[in-house]
């Protein structure tokens, strides 16, 4: 045995195979090669931007729509805000047009009996009656808004809708009760606009 071949032994120990140029080289490429990358990851790094983009541009589609809703909405709501200010505006110039509707014949009325108090031959009984009929004119109007009267005659005196004047001595009304009514009162819709003007019963001397 050669002296190269007992070093070749050397360097070799039994049981390993000895060093092949090739294998080496293919083992050093192997050791320094760079980890596999993930299997989801896209292979092209620009198909992947691109992907991005389309994601990107489907957000912004998504909130231009919310915008143009927002403002539509916005929209909306001024239109009914404005068209509430007119309602209420005209509501406010007009809420008496109606009962003023209803007051004019009542105007009439009292014309037309004027006009004929001022002729000597009209009798006191037409006066009469051209006076009953506006005051059944005024009461039907009165009526139609639901405002109603308020008589309290022998009715117990109610500081809430009666109005007291003087106290008056009483042997046939009970006391704290309504004695004499100066001046009806009245209600609209159960509002008190004015109250009864009243004499109350006291109890008499003894």
């Amino acid at each position: 045995m050669s002296q190269q071949q007992a070093a070749g032994e050397a360097d070799n120990p039994p049981g390993e195979t000895p060093d092949n140029p090739a294998e080496a080289a293919v083992d050093a490429a192997a050791a320094t090669a760079p980890e596999t990358a993930p299997a989801d990851a896209p292979a092209d790094p620009a198909a992947r931007v691109a992907e991005l983009e389309g994601e990107l541009a489907e957000l912004r589609g998504q909130l231009e729509a919310q915008r143009e809703q927002v403002l539509r909405a916005r929209a909306d709501l001024d239109n009914q805000r404005k068209r509430a200010e007119r309602e209420l505006e005209n509501a406010h110039k007009y809420a008496l047009e109606q009962c003023m509707k209803e007051l004019l014949p009542v105007r009439d009325s009292l014309e037309m009996g004027l006009a004929a108090s001022a002729d000597q031959a009209t009798e006191v009984a037409h006066l009469r009656e051209g006076t009953a009929l506006t005051l059944k004119l005024l009461s039907g109007m009165l009526e139609k808004f639901s405002v109603r009267e308020i008589v309290p005659q022998g009715e117990k005196f109610d500081p809430a809708f009666h109005q007291a004047m003087a106290t008056q001595p009483s042997a046939e009304v009970a006391a704290d009760h309504v004695l004499t009514v100066y001046q009806k009162g009245y209600l609209l819709n159960d509002r008190l606009l004015r109250p009864a003007l009243v004499i109350v019963a006291a109890a008499p001397k003894t």
